[in-house]
């Protein structure tokens, strides 16, 4: 499924088969949280500023429109008309940034909708039951990301927590795979590694999950309060416990110098909304460095390399125009 095709240093070149096509890695995933992408770009936009891979969550799609609406539409491909892989994340995260409203126990965590405020429970069973309903190419598994910094204890116990949850993810996606009227049966479950920035907390959970054998394996519980360094200490820590024929994914990173140092750490997987969302407020990255292009002219350019001059304000900046989007797979392209 996963073929690693050459390797320098740490740093990784492969491929990924996908019920939806081949992913060269590394790879930049586009977010697109609720099953498309802000600020008016479309799915042959996508396909035209070369996205391998669009990320939707879980959490959201379960709230508006609704899992088993998209199901009855023939699922995330169909109702968003991409055909091309999908990833869709757990719900963990933004249950995480719930904590307010949230109560975790062993079975799950309940919580309220920040749309409504109604009461939802939600587990490893209902998260992977939701992920199959969309028909994503790669489900997330169920986990809690911990605070940072958080005491060592709670750490420990919640990583154990986890790690059941991830077994239960193993079990009910086998179970809604092999049901006829599945929407995807093919999909893949990755496990996340969680321990804050306790290295050997990371390392033993790593160890403990890796024994699943599952398809895929993320770095996840960073860019949530620690430095970049710490960041890059944890990342290289748990690189050497990571299956070296499965790809690992580096949840919720994206800056143009975060990719190039988690490239450099063995990852192979990349997420931000950062580059749609600065985009929609003017900030560019480019290849001579960040410019904001809000209420004043400067010269941009588009996917096919011509230079543009473009007057905009606020209201009328997009990443049609600040195609913050297409700089990272070209920023990737170099290493594939």
């Amino acid at each position: 499924m996963y073929k690693l095709k050459k390797q320098e240093g740490n740093a990784r070149r492969g491929e990924l088969e996908t019920p939806h096509g081949t992913v060269q890695t590394p790879v930049f995933m586009n977010v697109g949280t609720a099953a498309a992408i802000k600020g008016a770009l479309s799915a042959v936009d996508l396909k035209t500023i070369g996205c391998q891979v669009e990320l939707s969550n879980t959490y959201h799609l379960h709230l508006r429109p609704g899992d088993e609406l998209v199901r009855d539409m023939g699922g995330l491909h169909k109702f968003m008309t991409w055909d091309g892989p999908i990833l869709t994340d757990s719900g963990g995260f933004q249950i995480f940034s719930l904590a307010s409203l949230r109560k975790i126990s062993e079975e799950g965590v309940k919580f309220n909708s920040h749309i409504d405020g109604r009461h939802i429970f939600m587990g490893p069973e209902e998260s992977m039951r939701i992920q199959a309903n969309l028909g994503s190419d790669i489900a997330m598994a169920f986990d809690e990301c911990i605070k940072i910094p958080s005491p060592r204890e709670y750490v420990e116990k919640s990583c154990d927590r986890t790690h059941r949850w991830l077994v239960r993810c193993k079990a009910a996606l086998s179970e809604y795979n092999s049901r006829e009227d599945a929407v995807n049966p093919g999909q893949m479950l990755f496990g996340i590694n969680q321990g804050a920035t306790f290295e050997d907390v990371r390392i033993e959970h790593m160890k403990k999950i890796a024994e699943l054998d599952l398809p895929g394996y993320a770095i996840g519980g960073l860019a949530v309060g620690e430095t970049h360094q710490e960041m890059y200490d944890t990342i290289q820590a748990v690189e050497e416990y990571m299956p070296k024929d499965k790809p690992r994914y580096l949840m919720g990173v994206g800056t143009p110098g975060n990719i190039i140092e988690g490239v450099a750490r063995g990852v192979d997987f990349f997420d931000c909304v950062m580059p749609a969302r600065n985009g929609r407020h003017g900030h560019l990255f480019t290849w001579n460095g960040i410019i904001n292009i809000k209420n004043e002219k400067k010269p941009i350019r588009n996917i096919k390399n011509r230079n543009l001059f473009v007057n905009t304000t606020k209201e009328t900046t997009s990443p049609r125009l600040a195609n913050n989007i297409s700089h990272k797979p070209r920023i990737l392209s170099c290493f594939v």
